[in-house]
Parts: structure tokens; C-alpha cells; sequence
């Protein structure tokens, strides 16, 4: 079956406005997230799926510089977006990725792709994001910023069709893994609890964090992950602290209200 990773990229972000193309050693942000995905075997593809919006063409510049398929669709219903992107690039299980995610773990998608293909789940996404706000993964959290999804093109057909809330039209998932009793829903749980890491760029200070860690790790080894990040941290305490404040002010549990 082919597996396609989509990551969802704009330039119009509120609180970071154009950060997915941020430079980072040189390099957008965007495009380290495709390198990184590029080294997990399992994934046959790679596809940025943006808006159809003006602001976004430094985007589809990118892209077409640096050989990487682009598809532009809607600009607040993201479902579709990713529907219509997953689509016309023949993909049967997908894996979803966001651009503001520049530390994810090639190793760790890989074995979250081989569990998911080991076992009978439609749907699984690590444990992290969104997702942790129910207790059972408590104590099995990876940091913020490693999020990856993975499912079924059936299942995102499925809510593309169906999906009419606000929220489930701009967040892609949601209709999806808020109903367990219709999908098949399983979690890539960690080993130990690292909740109280936050890897993802929302903010300044989220960015200057990441930079630090790939000013440190990127020139030894391109392709860093998780123990190694770690082992940075253990090095530098005090830039663990530095974006803290603004873990639990995602507004996640939102996801979770009855609507």
C-alpha cells in the first residue's frame, strides 16, 4: 500500500507569522521536516499540502526548488485540503505531519508505521498533542512536537464526507479519533513520560529553543532524534525552561468538549 506523509503548512500562523520557512541553520523549517520523513523506508512519498492563498507561494517556491510535491487547497477547511492532497497523490495510508514540527523522529515514526501495520487499528498517532489530554496517557507522553498521525485513506474520505463541525474541518483528525466506537483507534504510547518538553515552534522563544538544538546536533548528525535531544538537555538545563510557560495553553481540551 502506498504510504504518503502530508505535512500541512501555512505562512499566515498568528503568534509566528511565517514560520514553517523560518531558517534554520540556512534552511527552512519546512524542508528539514521533509528530509527528516525522506529517511523513514516505509514512507513512498512526501507531499506539503498549503493554501490556495497568495501568502503561501514562497511555500510552492520551495517546494518546487527543492523537488518536494506541493498541493494547494482550501485555506480554512483543512480536511478537505488534506482529502483532496492525500487523493491526487494515490494514497492509502497516510501520515500526517505539521510544519511547525521540526524535531520529528524518523526512528520513531518508522516503528509507529511497523505497529500500525502489525495490528488491525484504522487509526494511531503517537501519544503527545492532542491526544494526551485523556489520562490513560499519563505517564507515557512524548515531548510536544514529535506529533505524527497515521490511518487510512478510508478513514479520511469517510470524515471528509461527514465531518461538519468547525473544529473537525480545520483540524483534520478529530472527527476521526473522537469516535472509538466506530474506528478502530490505538496510541503509540513512550516508554517514559516526557510531557513537560516542548519541541513544537508556535512561538519565538519555541523557535530559539530549536535552533539551539540543531546549532548543536545537526552539524554532527543530520538526522538526530529523541536520545539525542535528550542528551542536549542534560547539557543545557536551563533551555528546557525557556518555553515551558506555555505548555497547557494550547487549548487542546477544546478537542474533547461535547459538541
Amino acid at each position: 500500500m502506498k504510504t504518503v506523509a502530508i505535512i500541512q503548512a501555512r505562512m499566515g500562523s498568528t503568534r509566528l507569522p511565517g514560520k514553517v520557512l523560518k531558517n534554520i541553520l540556512g534552511k527552512p523549517m519546512l524542508i528539514h521536516i521533509v528530509e527528516r520523513l525522506r529517511t523513514v523506508t516505509q514512507i513512498d512519498d512526501v507531499v506539503v499540502a498549503t493554501s490556495i492563498e497568495k501568502i503561501n507561494n514562497s511555500i510552492r517556491d520551495e517546494c518546487k526548488k527543492n523537488n518536494i510535491t506541493c498541493f494547494s487547497g482550501s485555506e480554512d477547511d483543512v480536511l478537505d485540503r488534506f482529502y483532496q492532497a492525500a487523493k491526487q497523490n494515490n494514497a492509502e495510508i497516510i501520515l500526517r505531519i505539521t510544519g511547525d514540527c521540526p524535531l520529528i523522529d524518523s526512528k520513531i515514526i518508522s516503528r509507529l508505521i511497523d505497529n500500525f501495520l502489525d495490528t488491525d487499528y484504522e487509526f494511531m498517532g503517537l501519544a503527545t498533542g492532542a491526544g494526551v489530554i485523556s489520562k490513560e496517557f499519563d505517564g507515557h507522553r512524548f515531548p510536544d512536537g514529535l506529533d505524527t498521525e497515521i490511518f487510512y485513506f478510508s478513514l479520511l474520505e469517510i470524515a471528509s464526507k461527514e465531518a461538519t463541525q468547525k473544529f473537525e474541518r480545520e483540524h483534520v483528525t478529530p472527527f476521526i479519533w473522537k469516535k472509538p466506537e466506530r474506528f478502530k483507534i490505538g496510541s503509540f504510547k513512550s516508554d517514559k513520560d516526557y510531557s513537560k518538553m516542548r519541541w513544537v515552534v508556535d512561538n519565538q522563544e519555541d523557535f530559539e529553543v530549536i535552533e539551539e538544538i540543531y546549532k548543536d546536533l545537526y552539524p554532527i548528525n543530520q538526522n538526530f532524534g529523541l536520545d539525542d535531544i535528550l542528551g542536549f538537555f542534560k547539557k543545557h538545563h536551563d533551555l528546557l525552561k525557556k518555553n515551558m510557560h506555555f505548555i497547557g495553553q494550547e487549548g487542546y481540551e477544546e478537542f474533547w468538549k461535547d459538541e
